[in-house]
């Protein structure tokens, strides 16, 4: 009897999910029987697979309570990666926080919940967002003398009930970019790089995520080892006790500080893009791990 692994989309994602194709051949190129379902789908049996797996829930933002509703629903009835503990800790970037306490090199970054005053950096270009996003909608480059437009969109994201963080622009991305790394069952199967996105000054976009350009790199050792670090933090991070460690997929995207460090800018744990496009061998690569956690699960 094969192993049933259902991947789970949205519907406004789908089309848009690269890594989607790649995922279910390697799946089935090893005998899984794959469903691929929407995370809102009403009619979907979570009970009868071994295993749901976000993929490309990216909505989910828009209807944040909902989807942590579901995720602990799915959780109920199959075994949901990542866990509903991990998606409800690491879809609100204040997450970021939690790792700073770990002692892991964050870009800095500071939090306005609703009812706090409004301070933003001064002297230095800055990046405004909310803490639940994805995409980079409603994200924000301004320049440095922009407090004004700045302390409009802050004030428009409170009033929404929404938390917002801010962060001086890592002026290093122009030319160096981002890099991310993908790591697999713990361990790490490869990395691209994202170039510059926000432009000073730019709207925010309004699609379910902005373009980006992707190329393949060869991940700096320092890289490799802050990502590490970072993923061996989350051992100790109390809202994530009782989760089993090493997570089936992370993604941790990391660049050069203001101060010259590498520095972590996100941690991808709840439906990142894994950039199968540009890793020959990876989507075989998560197969085996997903395999193995539906054998685990079965058993």
């Amino acid at each position: 009897m094969s192993h049933r692994i259902a991947i789970v989309t949205s519907g406004p994602g789908r089309p848009f999910d690269d890594d989607l194709p790649p995922l279910v051949a390697a799946l089935e190129q090893i005998g899984t029987t794959v469903e691929v379902l929407d995370w809102d789908d009403d009619g979907a049996d979570w009970a009868s697979v071994d295993l749901a797996v976000i993929r490309s829930t990216w909505d989910y933002t828009q209807r944040h309570d909902e989807f942590l509703d579901w995720t602990r629903r799915c959780a109920s009835a199959t075994t949901l990666i990542n866990a509903p503990a991990v998606v409800a800790w690491n879809s609100d970037k204040r997450y970021l926080g939690d790792l700073v306490d770990a002692g892991v090199n964050v870009v800095d970054t500071s939090f306005i919940e609703p009812g706090d005053p409004i301070e933003l950096p001064v002297g230095v270009e800055f990046v405004v967002k909310p803490t639940v996003s994805a995409g980079s909608r409603d994200t924000v480059r301004y320049h440095a003398d922009d407090h004004a437009p700045a302390t409009a969109q802050v004030e428009a994201l409170l009033a929404d009930g929404r938390t917002v963080m801010v962060q001086p622009y890592q002026a290093a991305v122009d030319e160096q970019g981002e890099t991310a790394l993908l790591f697999f069952g713990g361990e790490f199967s490869h990395a691209i790089r994202k170039g510059p996105l926000l432009v000073a000054g730019e709207e925010a976009t309004r699609a379910l995520f902005a373009q980006e350009v992707i190329t393949a790199t060869d991940a700096h050792p320092d890289q490799v080892a802050l990502a590490t670090q970072c993923l061996a933090a989350l051992g100790g991070i109390d809202a994530l006790a009782g989760v089993s460690l090493p997570l089936p997929y992370a993604r941790v995207d990391v660049l050069v500080d203001n101060d010259g460090r590498f520095s972590i800018l996100e941690l991808e744990l709840t439906e990142p893009s894994l950039f199968f496009d540009w890793a020959p061998g990876a989507p075989d690569r998560y197969a085996r791990v997903l395999v193995e956690l539906a054998e685990a699960a079965r058993s």
